[in-house]
């Protein structure tokens, strides 16, 4: 009789052995289920569980549709949400910065699939970080109609996992927001952030929680919360006042010509890329009120101003470029859908880039 193989699966050995528990899996999927249906929108066919999502079009709603996609993550933001084992709004992080890049051209989010990787699958804890992904759904008005869930015992601690997805939409291809048409003279409105939003994390980590140690259930007066709490506070989905504003302004014979979602690399990075070569974006200093957890970080860094620029939103969460005579239709508008914005700077001709002037 030949000897036993070193490495071959005995009886007994199962994948559940191996890390893996597959009937978790089945429970995850069953919770999930009801949190997707929550999120679907009259266009989606199918159900949760297939090996597709599938989503039908309407041809008679579009004359030229173009379909619009964008990915991202949660980032290093999930260390705070295991700190606290708190799980519930970092879904809505991942939406979040999915949609707002998609909104920038103008499009209107259609769909949104999402990638679970966790260490050891928690059916529970998956349906609560589900349920933030639904909840940015919801706001963003895309239907959640599918994702992966993916249990790996070995690369990720058994408490950790990572978040990301990706958000298709569509637009008329003559609509589309391009920055092209950017020009001297054009108005920079900011809207308010959330706060950091999902940026700029590592270097927060490192300042807060390596270098001071501070305590994420500290209330801080200046906050109205903990530190945690203000740390885990979701990202703004801006895509339902602003695609409001972008169709009643061209009703009224108005553009928006640019429009950038600040994330990371903040203002200096993004500012850019919804503009035209040839123009230049001037940034007034100190023409919107800033949150106060920028200038916690900055005195505890201590960060130099350049690189709370160049990493965090600052406060600004968007900026919509558009004609002067357009931007006081546009800061009412945008206050009817609870946003706040103010005209941080204008455009003028240059190099493109941004400028800081007072």
């Amino acid at each position: 009789m030949p000897a036993p193989v070193e490495g071959r699966n005995e009886p007994g050995v199962t994948y559940r052995a191996a890390g893996v528990d597959i009937e978790a899996g089945y429970a995850a999927v069953r919770r999930i289920r009801e949190l997707a249906r929550s999120t679907y929108r009259p266009e989606v066919r199918g159900d949760i569980g297939a090996f597709g999502g599938f989503f039908a079009l309407d041809p008679a709603r579009y004359r030229r549709p173009l379909l619009v996609s964008g990915s991202d993550g949660v980032g290093t933001k999930l260390k705070i949400a295991f700190a606290l084992d708190r799980h519930d709004t970092v879904g809505i992080d991942c939406v979040a910065y999915c949609v707002n890049d998609i909104l920038c051209h103008g499009a209107e989010p259609l769909f949104f699939l999402d990638y679970l990787a966790v260490g050891r699958l928690d059916p529970e804890k998956a349906a609560r970080i589900v349920a933030g992904v639904a909840e940015g759904c919801r706001q963003a008005g895309c239907a959640l109609i599918g994702g992966e869930t993916a249990e790996m015992p070995g690369f990720y601690p058994p408490d950790e996992y990572d978040l990301a997805g990706f958000a298709v939409g569509v637009v008329e291809e003559d609509e589309v927001i391009t920055g092209e048409r950017v020009a001297p003279g054009d108005v920079l409105l900011g809207l308010a952030s959330t706060g950091l939003q999902s940026s700029g994390f590592s270097l927060v980590r490192r300042i807060i929680l390596e270098q001071h140690r501070l305590p994420l259930d500290r209330y801080y007066p200046e906050f109205g919360r903990t530190l945690g709490e203000e740390l885990l506070t979701p990202t703004a989905i801006y895509v339902k006042p602003v695609l409001r504003l972008v169709n009643e302004l061209r009703t009224a014979g108005y553009e928006v010509r640019g429009i950038a979602n600040i994330s990371g690399g903040g203002l200096p990075e993004n500012l850019p890329r919804a503009m035209a070569e040839g123009t230049r974006a001037l940034i007034r200093t100190g023409s919107w009120p800033e949150p106060p957890i920028f200038d916690l970080i900055r005195r505890l860094g201590p960060v130099a101003e350049e690189e709370m620029r160049r990493t965090f939103n600052l406060g600004v969460g968007m900026v919509v470029i558009l004609p002067a005579a357009a931007v006081d239709r546009a800061r009412a508008l945008l206050a009817e859908e609870g946003v706040t914005s103010w005209p941080i700077g204008e455009v003028a001709a240059g190099e493109k880039g941004v400028e800081w002037v007072k």
